[in-house]
């Protein structure tokens, strides 16, 4: 676990120092694929790792037919962990993802961040327009349509943000569930860093069936109609099915 986040440390740095001068050098199109390429072999050599040392063992082997799909679409996963985007990433390389403002500031991975193109969340409206124009060049976003990750409370998901439904339905994009599956809450919302979960831990990550915008529905109507796929299948009997939360008061909050 120790060597693991050193990894960060090291690797994640030097991909800032060298993100930062080839954002500002290279033309956009050209950094993009530049830093999106160099942050898919940075996740993937983790994940790599994480199997070598026994700690982690991901089942992502559904997303193969997803890597190798053509055109625009809207990459849609539930957000278990703070570790979601490695192993999405590491297995789907071209795709430009939306992020928290603060972590395009993180001196581990804000330089490769900006080289890769991915759009911090400043507001709404210009999340909005640069995802629209992403999707309209033809490429993958990766956007976790919760906005955060999941509350410990929460029953499968928390209640979906709307950016998502209004992209898809300003886009025309399709829009594919992906459900994230583990054993453990590590990294989940208020875990401490440093805080030791039960190893090995198991994830098992699948895509559900796109969901196209209707025509005449409305981003609300959109977003209802992911949220309720997202709670059909995470609902489903599974040997990775999220557990119960006790809150302070004792009281189980999920199924």
């Amino acid at each position: 676990m120790i060597c693991g986040l050193l990894y960060w440390f090291v690797f994640g740095g030097l991909l800032t120092l060298a993100g930062g001068p080839l954002h500002r050098i290279l033309p956009s199109s050209v950094g993009e694929k530049t830093g999106q390429s160099l942050l898919h072999w940075l996740f993937r050599s983790f994940v790599v790792y994480l199997r070598v040392s026994g700690l982690v063992r991901v089942d992502s082997r559904a997303l193969k037919d997803l890597a190798s799909r053509r055109g625009p679409a809207i990459i849609a996963p539930n957000h278990t962990s703070l570790w979601d985007v490695v192993f999405l990433i590491a297995r789907l390389p071209r795709m430009t993802c939306v992020m928290k403002q603060s972590i395009m500031k993180n001196p581990v991975l804000g330089g490769g961040s900006r080289l890769a193109g991915y759009i911090p969340n400043r507001s709404d409206r210009q999340v909005i327009r640069a995802a629209v124009t992403a999707l309209g060049r033809g490429g993958n976003l990766l956007m976790f349509p919760e906005g955060t990750r999941t509350r410990r409370e929460a029953r499968w998901i928390n209640p979906l943000r709307g950016g998502c439904g209004i992209i898809a339905t300003r886009s025309g994009a399709p829009v594919i569930p992906v459900f994230i599956r583990s054993d453990t809450r590590y990294l989940e919302k208020g875990w401490p860093l440093l805080k030791r979960p039960v190893f090995p831990i198991h994830i098992r990550i699948d895509p559900g069936e796109p969901l196209v915008p209707e025509e005449y529905e409305t981003s609300r109507q959109f977003t209802a109609r992911l949220e309720r796929a997202f709670e059909e299948e995470l609902s489903k009997p599974h040997p990775l099915r999220r557990r119960p939360c006790r809150t302070r008061g004792g009281e189980i909050k999920s199924p």
